[in-house]
């Protein structure tokens, strides 16, 4: 249950107020940013909005851009920071969703980092037809922009 945009027992919500074994590295008014306490690579970082909202489809629209603002200031920081050649961003809507909290990774990548792409098995269509298809299925579901 959310109250006043924490969730009890949230580790993400406990980081936003301040636990102070969290290592923050952005603590700005709706967004919190501190190092994954299992990364990748070290630099590895968490950007997180301070309210609860479990997923980027509950992410009010007014969040976006500060998000992700802060998700852009993050990974220049991080390649400077950590002499990475450049970064990977990703993002989990519940499925491997450890936390159910939004969360950005910012992970420093170097060339020849021993890190394969995504790190689940790639597959093809099975045809162009299945392709446009799929593609037409997702347009006709896009949510109009916010105006």
């Amino acid at each position: 249950m959310v109250v006043d945009g924490v969730v009890p027992g949230c580790q993400f919500c406990d980081v936003a107020a301040g636990d102070p074994t969290a290592h923050l590295v952005l603590d700005e008014g709706d967004v919190v940013a501190f190092l994954d306490f299992r990364p990748l690579f070290p630099g590895h970082v968490l950007v997180v909005p301070r309210a609860h909202h479990q997923t980027v489809t509950d992410l009010p629209v007014d969040f976006l851009h500060p998000l992700f603002l802060a998700v852009q200031r993050v990974a220049v920081a991080v390649t400077g920071a950590m002499d990475a050649d450049g970064t990977f961003i990703a993002m989990n809507n519940t499925v491997s969703q450890s936390v159910p909290h939004l969360h950005v990774h910012v992970v420093p990548r170097r060339f020849k980092d021993g890190l394969r792409g995504f790190f689940w098995p790639r597959q093809r269509y099975r045809s162009e037809a299945e392709a446009t298809e799929i593609a037409a299925h997702i347009r006709g579901l896009m949510p109009a922009p916010p105006s």
